[in-house]
């Protein structure tokens, strides 16, 4: 895992001062590459986390002949394009794998990247076209930031790195933020500047260095699948579904040449992949956190497991100095960053770091096997659709609730839902997700109009009932939220997190599931239990949905209160988009809110104030 960055027509950069802003992600070693082109100096910088092929001969920026790389990712299954290619291999690295190809192909590589296996960005400079490839991996595990504004161009692995690359002050896009507040996300998985975007996932782009032209092409999607006959043999589903995540984890061991380990957070995803980790590594070493507030603690079930497979178990207890600790780890995504549980994870990446440098999660399970409890809600919303304006009458009588877990809170949850459900998909879409400023403030911008658009097209789509939540949310809640929160929380750490549940063969396979095999009833995530119900305890199989979950209401009221309420106090941003009436309100009369709601709003306002305080130090 690395680091990477570039330049076209800027500055000369020294490779140190680019590569120290991205040195967490690569520890072990640097390289830079310069040309004069036709578009002025290009310029290539990579940092380097080495796990496979740790010799020299791997250093990056690689060259053959005329041909530049550099790359960020693993490709698990890069040994298989090595057959009957003519190129003098140096390495066994997955990096030369791809400058092999590049030059046996030219730009018909680019039809090799739907095959493969992994996750990656990367940026390859060709002398004789005059042209930089950019690429990005299926589901967009990778980041790759870009910036473009005339004859100027660059790209970083993270936006804090971008900035250390241009010679102007990046410009705040307001608009962005809107959707921001509205969302919890940044839409496509961009940014809030303007002239800067993200590589979309799936997708390569071309950059003529004659022309400064960009191109962007995808090359796979996930859609097309959710479209294909439909698997509804439960014994046929559940043989090939193991088959898949062993073969899965064991591709993700096999191409480290360093010791892997496992996160457990106690449900079934990280428990299976321990499951099966444990038969191929001996002694494997897992990690879980845990919290003093005991309805958010499910570190007994991480033990159950860690029991039953005989791991070396790490558990964390989280009672570090929050208040200094937390801006700083809002800092490292460089823009605002709505979801608290980047404080877990990076705290037990940390953890994990100080034995390892390679780690397994399990991410993209929920999403494709159907396993948030939000799945049924929509199912019956599906159903009940046509009573909504009844739900609006109950929604103006019942009060707030104030217990996350609890029953009354899913009604309500459910009602407001089925509200939004006939009115506005995009409405329906973050009430049933993040739900933040939703019946609260409305932020109006046309992004927030050309993401209504999208879910709408998704849903009117001729798919299965279930399909367009669970494709939404791969679109959406996976790409800009649960991705990049687990690529910085990790490469902060000099760590490299690989996520089997979101393998090539399980990615193409999930959407092809019947429904029933999802979401039966009130039962999520339907196959994985039934799978788990030969490898885990009966307690975990039939766990609620949590992962790293925090306690951010009793954060906000308690050890976070004092910090957050004094920046909002005196907000440099937040009162753009709210009035001083409101973050009062919200400060001071608690009792007009859900408590949930009010901590989302809250936390979402405090990390806009914290990229705001920290952008304005780095323009500086």
């Amino acid at each position: 895992m690395c680091g990477i960055a570039g330049a076209l027509n800027l500055p000369k950069h020294s490779q140190e001062s680019i590569c120290d802003s991205m040195r967490h992600r690569g520890p072990d070693d640097s390289g830079a590459f310069y040309e004069n082109t036709s578009g002025g100096l290009l310029q290539f910088f990579h940092t380097r986390l080495s796990i496979q092929d740790l010799s020299p001969l791997a250093h990056q920026p690689m060259r053959h002949d005329e041909i530049c790389l550099v790359f960020n990712g693993e490709i698990y299954n890069h040994l298989e394009f090595r057959k009957n290619l003519n190129f003098p291999f140096k390495t066994h690295s997955d990096t030369e794998t791809i400058l092999a190809l590049f030059a046996h192909f030219g730009a018909d590589f680019l039809k090799k990247l739907n095959d493969f296996d992994g996750m990656f960005a990367l940026a390859l400079y060709d002398k004789k076209t005059q042209k930089v490839y950019f690429a990005r991996d299926r589901m967009g595990k990778k980041p790759l930031f870009c910036y473009q504004n005339a004859d100027k161009f660059a790209f970083a692995s993270e936006l804090n790195t971008l900035h250390s690359l241009l010679d102007c002050t990046l410009e705040i896009d307001f608009e962005s933020l809107k959707f921001y507040l509205q969302s919890g996300f940044f839409y496509r998985d961009g940014s809030p500047y303007k002239k800067t975007f993200s590589i979309p996932n799936a997708s390569y782009a071309i950059l003529d260095l004659d022309t400064n032209k960009l191109e962007i092409h995808p090359y796979f999607d996930l859609k097309s699948y959710y479209k294909k006959p439909k698997i509804k043999d439960e014994n046929e589903a559940l043989e090939i579904c193991e088959n898949l995540l062993k073969q899965s984890i064991h591709n993700r061991i096999t191409s480290s040449d360093l010791e892997v380990g496992a996160f457990l957070s106690g449900g079934i995803d990280s428990s299976l992949i321990v499951a099966f980790c444990s038969q191929m590594i001996p002694n494997l070493r897992t990690f879980t956190v845990s919290f003093d507030n005991a309805s958010f603690d499910e570190s007994f079930l991480a033990r159950l497991t860690a029991k039953r497979y005989h791991t070396k178990h790490e558990e964390l207890r989280i009672h570090t100095n929050l208040t200094e600790d937390v801006p700083k780890i809002l800092q490292n995504y460089g823009r605002p960053f709505f979801d608290s549980s980047a404080i877990p994870s990076y705290y037990v990446a940390k953890a994990a770091k100080a034995h390892l440098n390679v780690i397994l999660n399990g991410d993209g399970a929920d999403e494709l096997f159907g396993g948030y409890r939000r799945y049924v809600g929509h199912l019956l919303c599906t159903k009940i659709a046509p009573f909504s304006a009844f739900s609006n009458v109950l929604l103006k009588f019942l009060p707030n609730p104030h217990n996350k877990q609890s029953l009354y809170t899913y009604l309500i949850r459910l009602l407001q839902m089925v509200k939004s459900y006939k009115k506005n998909l995009g409405d329906y879409y973050l009430c049933a997700t993040t739900d933040i400023f939703l019946g609260t403030q409305h932020f109006e911008s046309q992004m927030l109009r050309d993401f209504n658009q999208e879910i709408q097209a998704i849903f009117n789509d001729n798919l299965s009932p279930l399909s367009p939540m669970l494709l939404c949310d791969a679109h959406f809640l996976l790409l800009c939220d649960l991705l990049p929160k687990m690529d910085i929380a990790t490469m902060a750490n000099s760590l490299e997190g690989r996520s089997p549940f979101l393998s090539k063969s399980l990615v193409e396979f999930a959407p092809q599931l019947d429904d029933s095999l999802k979401v039966r009833k009130k039962v999520t995530k339907y196959l994985l239990r039934k799978l788990a119900q030969k490898y885990l305890d009966t307690e975990i199989v039939y766990a609620k949905k949590r992962g790293f979950e925090v306690p951010l209401e009793s954060w906000i009221d308690g050890e976070l209160k004092p910090l957050i309420f004094d920046t909002l106090h005196t907000p440099q941003i937040s009162q753009e988009f709210l009035g001083k009436n409101t973050l009062e309100s919200l400060c001071t009369k608690p009792h007009l809110y859900s408590s949930q709601k009010r901590a989302k709003m809250l936390w979402s306002l405090f990390a806009l104030e914290v990229w705001f305080q920290n952008q304005k130090k780095i323009a500086q």
